[in-house]
């Protein structure tokens, strides 16, 4: 005669769900202080470059928020394959990255409006004047680390945590035709946004 073996399933008491809870929690919070605690990596700003060194011809070009908004998105998804529009570029009165990063296996919503300004030999400097990570009250240091962390960027851009800003390297950007970029004007509040375009004599063949 065979025996049956009954197996029995009995709920987690109230004393496990309560260490469970307990446990996340405390995971949770020596991963904030761990991350709040955690030093702010060292970032080398791109060296400057001056498109005037090159001889060539300049021109002018001037575009809207609009069209410039449409652009830097394409290149968004263009470079970090993002079919789904994770990251987003709003150019209004400020600039605007919204997007999210994963943390506890969840997407945790980023915000962070940008003030640009211009360099003098034609890069961009995007200053940060808020931000926010979810509900997490981080400090805004922090929270642009975590972005650095992981957003993919091309290498003249560097998002520096320490002064809080963004480093666009306009002039280093890799153009098609070795043409060379710097921005002229970038006037959110009044949209005239302005770049000079250098086209090298090498590139003509002169």
């Amino acid at each position: 005669m065979n025996l049956m073996r009954i197996q029995i399933k009995t709920k987690p008491s109230w004393k496990q769900l309560f260490f469970g809870i307990v446990g996340v929690n405390v995971c949770f919070v020596l991963f904030f202080f761990i991350f709040l605690l955690w030093p702010l990596s060292d970032t080398e700003i791109p060296i400057k470059e001056y498109i005037e060194e090159e001889p060539g011809a300049e021109f002018t070009i001037t575009s809207s928020k609009q069209n410039l908004n449409e652009l830097v998105n394409e290149y968004v998804d263009h470079f970090m394959k993002d079919k789904d529009d994770k990251y987003t570029v709003i150019l209004d009165e400020h600039v605007q990255l919204l997007g999210s990063v994963e943390a506890f296996q969840t997407d945790i919503p980023i915000s962070i409006t940008l003030e640009p300004e211009v360099q003098e030999n034609g890069d961009l400097v995007l200053y940060a004047s808020d931000m926010s990570l979810g509900l997490l009250g981080l400090p805004e240091k922090k929270i642009l680390e975590y972005v650095k962390k992981e957003l993919i960027t091309p290498e003249w851009v560097e998002i520096d945590p320490k002064n809080q800003l963004i480093y666009i390297g306009v002039t280093q950007m890799e153009v098609k035709s070795n043409f060379k970029v710097k921005v002229q004007s970038f006037d959110l509040k009044n949209d005239h946004i302005t770049f000079r375009i250098k086209v090298p004599n090498k590139t003509l063949g002169l």
